[in-house]
């Protein structure tokens, strides 16, 4: 196969499940009132069903980077797959809440498998000069899969329930893999012969799910141990990292390279400020506003398409402008959007809601293809794979912290009750809190976006 056939193989192959994790995790955030009713489960326990497979990602990036890069980016993949579309079938039959968070868990592994291995198949395959329309495109499909998760989902769950959105997601999954085996010819292991860090894998891995259980649990005794723990972890899994030969993560890179660092940086906190944001949009627009499933998907679809059409726009536009500037526009747009939100109320409009939605898309579309486009050009090809690991773990570590900012929120202010009209007005209050919090991090995050200096005074 010419190197032509290999980089539209990569791409279709990588772009297919970039779409149907994200369209799981959005049609699944707009069938959680739905989940809520069958299990009768409070809001806290609610949000695990999405935190589960967030975290789980989290944990799983990092390490399965490592081993792409050692062992065969395409092995990895093809495994991530079967283990996501696995989990996936099974999610539409479990029993109660607890067995549907524990196979979200399993869905995340292999998500995180996917996901890591996905673009560091696209970085591979793409030179620098057309990396970026890659990336683009890729990132496009991720939001394809968010802005049609919330009215299928809706349309799902209304008419069939909730858990037609596992059976039906299960087909896309089996037909990747196909692909995978008919198409995409080549192995890609650029740190063939290293030996793998197993002791510094289980630190990282158990120092997260201390560290976001903890923040997750927020302000128990308990759990503010847990988050001291948690970065205690993190202190003695960077010691491990800069004494062995051959680390799961480059430390050094964040060291010695400006431009990764502050761009990682700036991913974090872009996900820890917006990712929440249909999370609590969608309870808002069915318990307030009393819409449909249906309805509510459709609102939410605003924000996603604005991202799937003019993502691959910036991703192009970074190949001949700076990203940094094209992604420190896309975030101050976000700010602006997140600000607007802390006003909503019972009287917002559907119009108000989609308004936003629209500048938050713009805003996102900006960031993310730059942002990455920065991320993945900005280091050697042996690291693409921690490269990829890590701006995806920094992307689920900045997810669980917005459901977890959430999650504080509503557990301080609703307790462990269920959403009624009893509690609408600590609901309304809650959501208000939690865009304030988001505003004040996007701004962070815009500093360090614009702050990261010039990727191509570094090429050059």
């Amino acid at each position: 196969m010419n190197d032509h056939a290999t980089k539209n193989s990569a791409l279709i192959i990588a772009t297919l499940m970039s779409f149907l994790s994200p369209f799981l995790i959005s049609a699944v955030n707009i069938a959680l009132p739905a989940i809520q009713k069958e299990f009768s489960v409070n809001a806290v326990l609610l949000s695990w069903v999405a935190t589960s497979y967030i975290l789980a990602a989290a944990v799983t990036l990092l390490p399965a980077g490592k081993i792409a890069d050692i062992y065969g980016r395409k092995k990895i993949y093809v495994w991530g797959v079967l283990l996501f579309t696995g989990s996936t079938f099974i999610s539409a039959f479990v029993q109660s809440v607890h067995m549907l968070i524990f196979f979200r868990v399993i869905q995340g592994i292999g998500g995180a498998m996917v996901s890591t291995t996905g673009m560091a198949i696209i970085t591979s395959v793409f030179p620098l000069k057309e990396r970026g329309k890659a990336i683009g495109i890729n990132v496009a499909a991720v939001y394809l899969g968010l802005s049609s998760g919330p009215f299928i989902g809706g349309l799902l769950t209304q008419h069939l329930g909730w858990r037609s959105i596992f059976i039906v997601s299960t087909p896309l999954g089996l037909v990747s893999v196909l692909l995978v085996f008919l198409f995409l010819k080549g192995e890609w292991a650029d740190a063939k012969g290293e030996t793998f860090d197993m002791r510094g894998s289980f630190i990282y891995c158990i120092s997260l799910v201390v560290l976001m259980h903890g923040i997750s649990n927020l302000p128990d005794t308990i759990a503010v141990g847990s988050v001291i723990l948690g970065f205690l972890g993190f202190v003695c899994f960077v010691w491990n990292e800069i004494k062995i030969e051959n680390p799961i993560f480059e430390v050094r890179l964040f060291k010695n390279n400006r431009v990764f660092t502050f761009s990682c940086l700036a991913a974090l906190i872009n996900y820890a400020a917006t990712f929440a944001v249909t999370f609590l949009l969608s309870l808002y627009l069915q318990y307030i506003k009393g819409f449909s499933p249906q309805t509510a998907g459709l609102i939410l679809m605003a924000q996603p398409i604005m991202q799937a059409l003019f993502s691959p726009f910036a991703g192009r536009l970074s190949d001949r402008i700076e990203p940094g500037i094209i992604a420190s526009f896309g975030m101050g747009l976000t700010v602006l959007g997140l600000f607007a939100l802390i006003f909503i109320g019972y009287d917002s409009t559907p119009a108000f809601i989609a308004g936003i939605l629209i500048l938050l898309g713009l805003g996102f579309a900006l960031f993310s293809s730059p942002n990455m486009n920065a991320i993945m050009s900005s280091v050697e090809k042996q690291y693409y794979g921690i490269a990829a690991g890590s701006v995806a773990t920094m992307r689920t570590v900045g997810m669980t912290i917005s459901m977890a900012i959430a999650t504080l929120i509503f557990a301080s202010n609703l307790g462990k009750a269920e959403i009624t009209p009893h509690v609408h007005p600590e609901f309304i209050k809650s959501v208000r809190l939690s865009f304030i919090v988001f505003t004040v991090l996007c701004l962070a995050g815009v500093y360090f976006s614009a702050a990261r200096g010039k990727l191509w005074l570094k090429k050059k």
